[in-house]
This record gives C-alpha cells, sequence and structure tokens, in this order.
C-alpha cells in the first residue's frame, strides 16, 4: 500500500526556516520521483519540486531558497524552505507518480496518482 505522509509545517515568521518532510512506504523510494507542490488559498496547485534518482528540479520562483533531497534509507524526501516569505503560505503536499526509474518532469506538472494529505505552512509576523 503505497502511502506518503507529510510533516514539518507551522506557524514561522518571515525570513525563517522549516524542512518538511515526507516519508513514503509501500513502494522503494530509490526508483522513484517525488514531487512536493502547494496550494495557497484561493489559488490553483502549483509545482515546486521534484526529486528522482537521476536529477532534481525546483521552481524558479523558489530555487534561491527551498532545496529538495532525499534519503532513501529512510525512504523520506525533504524540502528545505528558507528565507520564507508571506506568499510560500499553503499547504504543502508530497505526491509521485510511481513511474519506476522515471526522471522529473521538468514542468513539474499535476497529474500525480499518490498523494500524500498535505502540510499546513503559515508564514506570518
Amino acid at each position: 500500500q503505497v502511502q506518503l505522509v507529510e510533516s514539518g509545517g507551522g506557524l514561522v515568521q518571515p525570513g525563517g526556516s522549516l524542512r518538511l518532510s515526507c516519508a513514503t512506504s509501500g513502494f522503494t523510494l530509490e526508483y522513484y520521483a517525488i514531487y512536493w507542490f502547494r496550494q495557497a488559498p484561493g489559488k490553483e496547485r502549483e509545482g515546486v519540486s521534484c526529486i528522482s534518482k537521476r536529477d532534481g528540479i525546483t521552481a524558479d520562483s523558489v530555487k534561491d531558497r527551498f532545496t529538495i533531497s532525499r534519503d532513501n534509507a529512510k525512504s523520506t524526501v525533504y524540502l528545505q524552505m528558507n528565507s520564507l516569505k508571506p506568499e510560500d503560505t499553503a499547504v504543502y503536499h508530497c505526491a509521485t507518480d510511481l513511474k519506476y526509474y522515471s526522471d522529473c518532469d521538468a514542468s513539474l506538472a499535476d497529474g500525480m496518482d499518490y498523494w500524500g494529505k498535505g502540510t499546513l505552512v503559515i508564514v506570518s509576523s
């Protein structure tokens, strides 16, 4: 049974940092791409970052501040978010299309098959 569980969200002041975690189970993380998406209130969901066995992609809007990484031994993917801004406020989801050995989709398009429930990040003073 494929599961993705996010954690690490919370309330942080502008300029602060958070590290989100996506704990996976039901498949061998090493061979699959994991995406982070976010959805702010009243806005469409947008792709933030992706990491696969061979590559990693981060959206231009956050690539100077966000870093994706993975620990295959812990079956966990991380999203380190620095210099947070109020516009980063959103529910952050991790997801996968569970395509074996696939690279990241450079467009960070939606269309994943498996999703976590999300973790809320609020950036506010």
